[in-house]
């Protein structure tokens, strides 16, 4: 007898969820920061140096330093600045949607002291003279912007102008804004069109006051920008930029939608799939993902996150490894049902049987995830944020949330005598008397030996890696600023864009390269990267003229060369870590040769990545480290749930004593996951593919390595992963002549029980 309750209950269930989604979502959204490559904006690293011989930069020093840049960030009136103190001796400011990035820039880099000196550059006095707060913007006797200064001492103030007056003809009281001793000279400066000096008025008289106006051919603007400088004070120490990225309010504008647009088109085809494969569970699944979607989202905003392209990426990389861990759980409930049980028996059966699995593999994931936010940049940060969100969410969702609504149904006995809604024909039903194993199902696969054809899948790896050394010697990775150093420039248009063009508008700001690459569908994106470092001057200059020419801000970023080579430094040791830790992991929940034999699978996948972009030529940034860690936590599932099933089945054996029975287990375990990998593999390829399509041109490097990785992960799951450890396990065999298989559990993780 159907429990009607039960139904209702789940509609009720999901309507109060749909609501409380409705109602907030907008809200969340709205909430959520985000980062510069998606709303335009402004970062910069600097390098703190002593602004005085002597002066030790220490733990206060840095953090006066930081105070000083918010004043600073107010008077550009940006909110919610994002300004990070890193090491000893590094700050780094995020300035997401500032709208006038060369001033930013400005006011971030100037020192603000302010001095007034004599013909021949002697000090008379400085910013300590001034009180503080005291700098107004205000107008002159004709009418011009000038700034007002309340001085702490008029009787100071007097004794200067005496000392100036006496030496006429030179009776100029110079004001300097960041005067460089043995660099600025008044006398060399004055002969030039737009001196450095603020002003440099003539004193014939002498000032018993304490208010002192400077007047220089100041715009509106430029006086209040000086006074709210003046009043922000003088920065402790000097800023040496030794990285920097800008980008352009349109890029950031353009990139949101299309990377927007790649993730619904992926939600869409994933829920088509899953409801089409798995039936009513999959509906089900799908229901499970968008809430998971939301609860991602809610726990970003939540934890006042920044939002990047990546980010966007990791949050559909993570609805891919949610509908991961619901296939694992579906595909075992089908061969609990297959063998003859009920369906409210299959569904406990196969939720209590897929449990380890989907945590061993998700676990995998999460570890790359931290080493990935402990060694990566703001952005890959960002991802791995994402990333690991995604994946904690997956036990929320997957794990408990689609089970406890598909069980409203499956208690309410909606499902008796009815497993085609769990995909599953009456033919292939056993009966329970048969007391058949769910480990001894037959699968369409049964006639492929993955273990006899080991070699010819080594030779094929064994030549791509070859050729891959080859041509990494000869032609080196592309490797871009992020690890060689230097300037990438990156051009939106609104016509089609040709190399010369971008040639000769970068040889009117006095930039020289060959390296420019036009992509985009209507050819109106520009790339090129300059050896050198541009200044924040050269970088200004070149962003107003581009501006002009093609109607939209260029993004630009510069990479010093210990910068890029802190970052390739800290990427080996993020593959490093990650590498010994799933090791580690793998070797304490199943055994060291399956652990060595996932990680050569694992630096395998990595090594097919980085020739595929060494032969294409593709450029290799910041974000394609994230994409290798990516891939060596995503692909490390596929075999984790092979060796899982490797571990049922020579547990089902007890002792090992020949080759063959070796080959017999590792052949049963692929074919019985390969529904599993393909389906898996095909729901992450497919939202990956849609991000490579439709995404934003910024991450297609990014997009592409995932693409690639995803496809070379699965592949070295079936070939690779099971047929190394065949060949250690057999090496072992005939060392010890027998082979005892794995200790059994009082109850096995993944073992059907009656």
């Amino acid at each position: 007898m159907v429990k009607r309750s039960r139904i209702v209950a789940f509609f009720l269930i999901i309507l109060l969820l749909g609501g409380l989604m409705g109602g907030t979502t907008k809200n969340i959204l709205n909430n959520i920061k985000l980062g510069l490559d998606l709303q335009g904006g402004f970062e910069v690293l600097y390098d703190v140096k002593p602004a005085k011989k002597g002066q030790k930069i220490d733990k206060e020093t840095m953090a006066s330093t930081a105070e000083a840049l918010d004043k600073r960030i107010n008077v550009l009136g940006v909110s919610e600045p994002n300004i990070q103190i890193e090491g000893n001796k590094r700050i780094r400011v995020q300035l997401a949607g500032v709208e006038d990035q060369n001033k930013a820039r400005e006011i971030l880099s100037t020192e603000a002291n302010l001095t007034f000196r004599d013909a021949n550059d002697e000090l008379m006095m400085d910013g300590s003279d001034l009180v503080e707060g005291g700098a107004k913007q205000t107008f002159d006797d004709k009418g011009k912007p000038s700034v007002s200064l309340k001085l702490k001492s008029a009787d100071k103030f007097r004794q200067v102008t005496e000392k100036i007056v006496k030496m006429a003809p030179n009776n100029q009281l110079v004001i300097w804004l960041d005067f460089e001793e043995g660099k600025d000279s008044f006398k060399t400066e004055v002969t030039k069109k737009d001196p450095k000096f603020i002003s440099a008025p003539n004193v014939s008289q002498i000032f018993n006051q304490d208010t002192v106006s400077i007047v220089g051919n100041f715009t509106m603007e430029e006086a209040t920008t000086l006074s709210s400088l003046l009043n922000a004070g003088a920065l402790p120490v000097k800023l040496d930029e030794v990285y920097s990225t800008s980008v352009g309010a349109k890029f950031g504008e353009q990139a949101m939608h299309k990377t927007v647009i790649a993730g619904i088109i992926s939600m869409i085809f994933i829920f088509i799939f899953m409801t089409w494969y798995y039936r009513f569970p999959g509906f089900i699944a799908s229901i499970a993902l968008t809430i998971n979607l939301f609860i991602n989202l809610l726990i970003f905003d939540w934890i006042n996150g920044v939002l990047t392209l990546p980010g966007i990426a990791a949050l559909i990389l993570g609805i891919g490894m949610a509908v991961d861990a619901n296939i694992i759980t579906y595909e075992r409930i089908k061969e609990e049902i297959k063998i003859g049980r009920t369906i409210k028996s299959a569904f406990q059966a196969g939720n209590k049987n897929s449990l380890s699995t989907i945590v061993d593999a998700n676990l995998t994931t999460i570890l790359a995830a931290i080493v990935l936010f402990a060694y990566g940049t703001s952005s890959v940060k960002g991802f791995a944020t994402m990333l690991i969100i995604s994946i904690l969410t997956v036990f929320i969702t997957a794990i408990y949330g689609s089970r406890w609504l598909l069980s409203l149904w499956v208690n309410s006995n909606f499902f008796k005598n009815r497993p085609g809604w769990f995909g599953v024909k009456q033919s292939e039903i056993h009966d329970i008397a048969e007391n058949f194993d769910a480990l001894d199902l037959p699968t369409r696969f049964d006639k492929l030996d993955f273990v006899k054809s080991r070699k010819i899948w080594f030779i094929f790896s064994s030549t791509v890696i070859a050729l891959g050394i080859i041509v990494i010697a000869i032609f080196r990775l592309n490797l871009g600023i992020d690890f060689s150093s230097g300037t990438r420039i990156e051009v939106l248009s609104d016509k089609a864009l040709t190399t010369s063009v971008i040639k000769d508008a970068l040889e009117d700001v006095n930039v020289n390269t060959d390296d420019i690459v036009i992509s985009g569908n209507d050819n109106n994106i520009g790339v090129a990267r300059y050896k050198g470092v541009l200044s924040k001057d050269e970088i200004a200059n070149l962003k107003t003229e581009f501006h002009n020419k093609f109607g939209a801000e260029p993004s630009v970023s510069t990479v010093s060369p210990t910068v890029g080579k802190e970052l390739a430094k800290n990427a080996m040791i993020a593959t490093i870590i990650a590498s010994i830790g799933i090791i580690i992991y793998v070797a304490f929940r199943f055994e060291i040769y399956m652990g060595l034999a996932a990680v050569l699978a694992l630096l395998h996948d990595a090594f097919f990545i980085i020739s595929f972009f060494s032969i294409t030529r593709l450029e290799v940034d910041i974000t394609f480290i994230a994409a290798i860690l990516t891939i060596i936590g995503y692909s490390i599932n596929d075999t984790i749930v092979t060796f899982d099933r490797i571990r049922e089945n020579m547990q089902k054996k007890r002792k090992i004593r020949t080759n063959e029975e070796i080959a017999e287990v590792i052949n049963k375990s692929i074919r019985q996951t390969l529904t599993r990998s393909i389906n898996t593999v095909l729901t992450v390829v497919v939202a990956t593919l849609m991000i490579l399509i439709f995404g934003s041109e910024s991450i297609r490097n990014f997009s592409i390595a995932l693409f690639v990785g995803l496809i070379f992960g699965c592949y070295s799951s079936l070939f690779i992963a099971a047929q190394l450890w065949y060949v250690l396990k057999c090496k072992e065999l005939k060392k010890k002549g027998v082979l005892k298989t794995f200790k059994e559990k009082k109850v096995s993780s993944d073992q059907p029980q009656v």
